[in-house]
């Protein structure tokens, strides 16, 4: 019997001895998982060169302005030119006006990073309407949609600054907002634009003393949104959506509008910058044979089931997958365990 009882230990042992160098080897593993995830999103920092390109850019003194045709940007409405500013709108009711590129984007990947203002003497929600900035088929149309045209072809990007929605409970006015367009798709003003939005975030932009900054990145056929609007020179993540299809060719422009409430709306720069991206042959590959002729998202439908309720950040949306793969590997583990300790009897019983 005490051989017996020997034996049975010596098992035990060598069973827990494997099952936690299985355990290690799966930690190990998950580890280098993680490390592999940073490395491809730092790689995207450390592979990318800018490049300013003053053709598609906007900024003072603003000689590039005017009708004539050797200019490379065209006002419309009631935008006018300062020294200090373009004002697409004064603080007075009913007014839009735009400021329009003649010159068509063929560029792969981009950044555009816009210095804007926002101010007027109307308090809280008593202010409007907001103004875009668009990458769009279509230029110098005015409409509904913060001074554009409805049914757009391309990206508008939104600082809404009035809520049209009667119960708005957990969305805080002036928000920003991106949609994609084909040409077929409405904006809907009395739900201010959530059945089409790609996401969004809260930014308090009227009335401030410091600088305000919207950035928009296109790269990899992934949007990217971020505000700068603390005064900190930091940027802060609002939106960040991958499979995002945009056609090369199209305007960059800027509008904005008012109604029964007003506000100035003043562009103080676009600068728009080429980014330079490593890709791998299978890439290029794979964006040759696709080429986008129409505007569209992937999985549109599965990204607006998940903005039942506001969307997350990317560092929830980070947690969230982490501590998914974590349940999984747990699961993975007890799994063996479970499996081996099975096995491990049922081996006893038949010797």
């Amino acid at each position: 019997m005490a051989t017996v009882d020997s034996s049975n230990r010596s098992c035990d042992s060598s069973f827990l001895h494997r099952g936690n160098r299985m355990s290690f080897k799966l930690f190990v593993m998950f580890i280098l998982l993680l490390f592999t995830i940073e490395r491809g999103f730092s790689d995207d920092d450390h592979e990318m060169e800018e490049f300013l390109k003053r053709e598609y850019s906007l900024s003072k003194p603003y000689q590039g302005v005017g009708s004539s045709s050797s200019s490379h940007w065209e006002l419309m409405g009631d935008a006018m030119v300062t020294t200090d500013y373009i004002r697409l709108t004064p603080d007075s009711q009913s007014r839009q006006g735009a400021v329009w590129s003649r010159i068509p984007c063929n560029l792969k990947d981009w950044e555009m990073q816009v210095h804007f203002k926002i101010h007027g003497q109307g308090k809280k929600n008593l202010n409007g309407d907001g103004l875009a900035i668009w990458f769009t088929k279509e230029r110098m149309q005015k409409g509904p949609v913060f001074g554009n045209m409805d049914n757009f072809t391309g990206l508008g990007v939104f600082v809404d600054t009035y809520p049209n929605e009667e119960k708005h409970i957990e969305r805080i006015f002036p928000f920003v907002l991106a949609m994609v367009g084909n040409g077929s798709i409405s904006y809907d003003h009395e739900r201010d634009g959530r059945p089409t939005e790609l996401g969004g975030c809260n930014a308090m932009v009227r009335n401030l003393k410091h600088d305000s900054f919207l950035f928009i990145r296109y790269i990899r056929r992934r949007l990217t949104v971020m505000i700068d609007i603390d005064g900190q020179h930091e940027w802060r993540d609002c939106l960040d959506i991958p499979g995002v299809r945009l056609p090369q060719g199209y305007y960059f422009g800027a509008t904005a509008v008012t109604g029964d409430l007003s506000d100035n709306h003043d562009i103080i720069s676009l600068k728009l910058y080429q980014l330079t991206v490593i890709r791998s042959r299978k890439e290029e590959e794979e964006e040759e044979e696709e080429e986008i002729t129409i505007p569209s998202v992937d999985n549109l439908d599965l990204l607006r089931l998940g903005q039942n309720e506001e969307g997350m950040s990317g560092i929830a949306i980070f947690f969230a997958v982490l501590f998914s793969l974590l349940g999984c590997i747990f699961l993975v583990v007890i799994g063996l365990v479970v499996y081996s300790h099975w096995n491990e009897s049922r081996r006893k019983r038949f010797y």
